[in-house]
């Protein structure tokens, strides 16, 4: 099995969902990662805080510089991510497209590098 990331793409300047439509959403995500358990996919999944609760540490001349927010301005953030187990890009595909339902956000799917 390879591993993969689904990641919950966020956009910078959306709306939150109103009270009783997100939590529609977190049953929704609640579900779709009892059904990853369920089906041994699971490895970790977690929701992010905004991009201004952000640290950078970024490597200069031998030292690391610490800034405050995130390393670049952007319409979109990481908002989430989900690890999961899948025995190919076609099964990883299609939890992502489950993944996509229940948050209602755009997922990325990614392999992880030099899986055998």
């Amino acid at each position: 099995m390879k591993h993969y990331l689904l990641s919950v793409v966020q956009p910078a300047d959306g709306t939150p969902p109103a009270p009783d439509a997100l939590a529609a959403i977190m049953r929704d995500v609640e579900a779709f990662n009892d059904e990853l358990r369920a089906a041994g996919a699971w490895v970790f999944a977690g929701g992010l805080h905004g991009p201004e609760t952000a640290t950078v540490l970024r490597p200069k001349d031998g030292e690391v510089l610490i800034t405050d927010g995130p390393y670049a301005e952007g319409k979109e953030y990481l908002g989430g991510l989900c690890l999961i187990r899948a025995a190919d890009l076609d099964e990883a595909l299609e939890w992502g497209r489950r993944a996509a339902l229940a948050t209602t956000l755009p997922i990325e799917v990614r392999p992880f590098v030099d899986q055998h």
